[in-house]
């Protein structure tokens, strides 16, 4: 039987569902015509329409505001995990750029499959879609030519690609089962969550959110080489969703059942020490990014971003609890690469909200994007 956290985690994301915001067009951005649709920094969103995927491609200006510039079809299907609503996906990095910002990749959660295109500028061009190795695939991870995916449908797995001018080559030999009980689609809070390198390259860490609540991490060789087995360490707090990582090299992770966010050392072995835990006490608490020391977590539950930061210890501590308020749903957010917006995506309300990144990770709204499709997870900056 599941317990009350778990039963208070779905409603709040089920009650999302059914919510649409109208409002103004897309938003201008006028002084990005400036500079050549080839050399445009852009915005990339992920539709998951189980009818036919696509990527939203927008102009970014230096003032933070987006345009939309084109959509793309990734030539394979958008899928949803059971219960899930605002986050079809229920995971971080659905949506990952590659090779310098070069190529992008998307996950195709309906039809097992990753598409690849390159990229210039706002434009895409699709030249390859290929077999995820698994059920469900819902998070993507980079690391130089290494690309790892995570597959969150049934026992769940993560595969491992290299990444070669622009295509990806699968590494048969380099596929691992997670050894979950799930369903294909996942279980909205059951399924894994996210797969990520750490900064230096030697460990791939999986959350497997409440089928496990632990962090299973996989030693990665200096040729890609996967453990033939993770370590596994439990969570601090039930349903770990997402994370990043601070400038030590530690794991920030979120873990929603007490919308929490935890800090812990990756060891050698591949063991984690938590550094301390800390909960914002809002709903659903579930994404997070980083800049300039700080980080961003999305509350699905209560539309709002709490700001984070770390004491010496590397122990998390809450800077705002309410940072700002988004939209219904909030999901998963971005940071440009100069560390000055923070775009945030709402999959309940259907848009993104823009922010401006100020001292001591004030955040000041700039603009919301209406009439992003709703119940669409996945987004990407350059």
């Amino acid at each position: 039987m599941r317990s009350t956290f778990h039963l208070r985690l779905l409603s709040a994301l089920a009650l999302l569902g059914g919510i649409l915001t109208s409002g103004a067009a897309f938003a201008t951005a006028a002084d990005a015509q400036a500079l050549p649709v080839s050399k445009a920094h852009a915005l990339f969103l992920e539709t998951d329409s189980p009818d036919g995927n696509s990527i939203l491609s927008y102009v970014r200006a230096s003032d933070g505001t987006i345009s939309l510039s084109g959509s793309f079809l990734t030539g394979g299907n958008g899928g949803a995990g059971a219960s899930s609503s605002a986050a079809p996906l229920g995971s971080q990095d659905g949506l990952a750029l590659a090779g310098n910002n070069q190529d992008l990749i998307a996950t195709n959660a309906g039809s097992d499959t990753i598409s690849v295109f390159d990229v210039t500028g706002t434009t895409l061009k699709l030249v390859q879609q290929i077999g995820s190795g698994g059920q469900f695939p819902n998070s993507i991870a980079v690391h130089g030519d290494l690309v790892s995916v995570l597959n969150a449908g049934g026992a769940g797995s993560v595969q491992e690609f290299s990444l070669v001018k622009g295509r990806l080559a699968t590494l048969a030999t380099e596929n691992r089962s997670l050894g979950l009980d799930n369903t294909t689609p996942p279980d909205y809070v059951h399924g894994a969550g996210q797969v990520g390198y750490t900064p230096n390259g030697q460990h791939l860490v999986v959350t497997t959110k409440d089928s496990t609540n632990s962090y299973d991490v996989f030693s990665v060789s200096p040729n890609g080489t996967l453990g033939a087995a993770p370590t596994v360490t439990v969570s601090d707090n039930p349903v770990p969703y997402d994370f990043n990582f601070d400038a030590a090299g530690n794991l920030f992770a979120i873990e929603a059942g007490t919308s929490s966010a935890s800090v812990y050392e990756v060891n050698a072995n591949g063991s984690l020490t938590s550094l301390g835990t800390v909960s914002d006490n809002a709903k659903a608490l579930c994404w997070v990014s980083s800049a300039n020391g700080y980080f961003f977590g999305s509350n699905a539950g209560s539309g709002t971003i709490t700001s984070f930061d770390e004491n010496s210890s590397g122990t998390p501590q809450i800077v705002a609890s309410v940072a700002a308020s988004a939209h219904a749903g909030t999901t998963d957010s971005v940071v440009s690469p100069d560390g000055k917006f923070l775009y945030v995506e709402s999959g309940g309300a259907g848009t993104v909200d823009v922010f401006a990144i100020g001292a001591n990770a004030a955040l000041t709204l700039v603009t919301t994007i209406f009439n992003i499709p709703v119940a669409s997870e996945g987004i990407a900056i350059s």
